[in-house]
């Protein structure tokens, strides 16, 4: 028996703030043609010919934002397109990938001409690089600080790992009024293990007064005895994953019950979330950054302590450092279009989700399907009269999840 989620046949799988990259990869793109036309014009009337060269290459780095921003604009304008069977998500993971291997060219183009240069040496005009290369400094500066909007630019290649975060928020923590006065219930899992804590402004009730207990989906219950910790109440057991479900609360040793639900949300993280399209744009603009400011110092050592060789030797510096993030960026990418797992932290928690109450998980694909989206395939054995709506409930805590199959076998 297999279904999908309900409401979940949306395929518009596009990362947050889709539109808003696509707007600042354009705003970059017409900075960077003024930047390359004036450089141009001024290397031809002015006769400079290294004016020429960096315009030009400046032209390389508006092709490759112009690939990311194409990437947006079909993305978006093909989301609702039914041809693509799980949305057009991966379009910028795609994007990212080609503009990686653009980045790995341009690396092993500049390491080769350094090298060149080591064997060969030209005549550098350093009173005359210097001035262009910082004017490419700061263009490229002020495209990064476009393209991230404010953000840690740092994170464009950041290759963290997924990390287990859970989002309770407000879900996690209710006030109630007793006849004992307000009380505050909530999970506290702060650097411990997870425990209900029961507080109180004025004076808490007695531990032997106040049990907890929880009410699963499918009716499974738990109670929880209390201990007093000073200013609070703590549960004395920890609590189970996953974190949704009733509490019934007895003060005054069951004279007073109250009922509140918990929910328990998890969003992507780290691979799942990121956006390669826009990673790949800054990386681009970081990158010519870095070798702008790497050119300036290499240039200034040759004109003030006659260092020629030291040009070459930062280019050198630099493709290697362009390789490296172009690898990243190809390995990363690579890894969606595969389809590889992007959390794998996820998977296990699901699994554990799914077979807390004695059922096996025989079968789980978890992929990305854009920023922010994942797609899960999964099939349960159960002995219990459950169906797969019973398992997309237990699973709804996890908002990524954006298209989820569920397959029930009976054993």
């Amino acid at each position: 028996m297999a279904d999908t989620r309900p409401g979940a046949h949306s395929h518009v799988f596009l990362g947050e703030g889709h539109e808003q990259n696509e707007r600042r990869t354009w705003t970059v793109i017409a900075l960077c043609s003024f930047m390359m036309v004036a450089e141009v014009a001024g290397g031809v009337i002015f006769g400079s010919i290294a004016l020429v060269a960096d315009g030009l290459h400046m032209s390389t780095h508006a092709s490759a934002l112009l690939l990311a921003a194409l990437a947006y604009s079909y993305a978006r304008r093909h989301a609702s397109d039914d041809r693509f069977s799980f949305g057009t998500g991966k379009l910028g993971d795609l994007a990212g990938f080609t503009s990686a291997i653009v980045l790995a060219m341009i690396a092993l183009l500049i390491g080769y001409e350094a090298i060149t240069r080591f064997i060969w040496p030209i005549a550098i005009d350093f009173t005359e690089a210097i001035p262009i290369a910082a004017l490419g400094l700061v263009v490229n500066v002020a495209s990064v600080l476009l393209l991230s909007g404010g953000r840690h630019p740092g994170h464009a290649h950041d290759h963290g790992h997924s990390r287990a975060r859970h989002d309770h928020g407000r879900d996690q923590v209710h006030k109630l009024q007793t006849g004992a006065g307000p009380l505050t219930l909530e999970i506290f899992e702060d650097g411990v293990p997870p425990r209900f804590r029961l507080s109180c402004p004025s004076k808490i009730p007695a531990a032997d007064e106040v049990t907890i207990e929880t009410v699963r989906l499918g009716g499974v219950r738990q109670t929880f005895a209390m201990a007093a910790r000073g200013s609070y109440l703590e549960s004395i057991d920890e609590i189970p994953e996953p974190h949704t479900f009733t509490v019934r609360l007895s003060v005054d040793r069951g004279g007073e019950t109250y009922s509140v639900d918990f929910q328990e949300h998890e969003h992507a993280h780290g691979a799942a979330q990121r956006d390669n399209n826009m990673r790949s744009a800054i990386v681009h603009v970081l990158a010519d950054a870095g070798v702008s400011l790497l050119v300036i110092i290499g240039l200034s050592f040759g004109r003030f302590l006659g260092w020629a060789w030291m040009d070459p030797a930062v280019g050198l510096l630099g493709s290697v450092v362009i390789a490296a993030w172009a690898y990243g960026l190809v390995r990363d990418t690579g890894a969606i279009l595969l389809d590889m797992n992007p959390d794998r932290d996820m998977a296990e928690r699901m699994r554990a989700t799914i077979e807390t109450d004695g059922d096996q998980l025989t079968d789980l694909h978890l992929w990305r399907l854009g920023p922010g989206h994942l797609g899960a395939i999964v099939s349960v054995a159960t002995r219990r009269q459950r169906g797969p709506e019973y398992y997309q409930s237990l699973l709804r805590r996890f908002r990524a999840l954006s298209h989820l199959t569920v397959q029930v076998q009976q054993r």
